[in-house]
């Protein structure tokens, strides 16, 4: 698992090598850890769909929500209670990265993504107001 981590590490490094690797200082990783899988996947989309929004108007502001999301995915991803999620977690990484930073090979698109992490909101919305 330490070997596919540090290769994430690498790949965020290589491609996005203004990044620190952990910019969310606000954020502890016990907090984080606290918050259901629904949760925290709820907030990676939060910052994915802020990437979408800020796109066309505002290129840095983009770039840092796409950061901020890659961050809290980084976070999820370490989370001990995900470890039977880590290769998904880290597929559903590298799928972000190659939409929002290369030419897209799995033909997503904003549609797709917010769709995808629209069912985290929805889940998270029920187990704390109910149905």
């Amino acid at each position: 698992m330490k070997i596919v981590k540090d290769k994430i590490e690498i790949i965020c490094r290589e491609y996005m090598p203004n990044r620190e690797i952990f910019c969310h200082k606000g954020l502890a990783r016990e907090r984080w850890f606290r918050f259901s899988f629904d949760e925290q996947m709820a907030n990676v989309g939060a910052e994915v769909g802020r990437t979408i929004n800020w796109r066309g108007k505002d290129i840095q502001q983009s770039s840092r929500n796409f950061e901020t999301g890659l961050e809290l995915l980084d976070l999820t991803i370490d989370d001990e209670k995900n470890k039977g999620k880590f290769k998904e977690l880290c597929d559903l990484r590298k799928k972000l990265v190659n939409y929002f930073c290369f030419d897209d090979a799995n033909n997503s698109s904003d549609e797709k993504w917010n769709n995808y992490f629209y069912g985290f909101n929805y889940a998270t919305a029920i187990k704390r107001y109910g149905e």
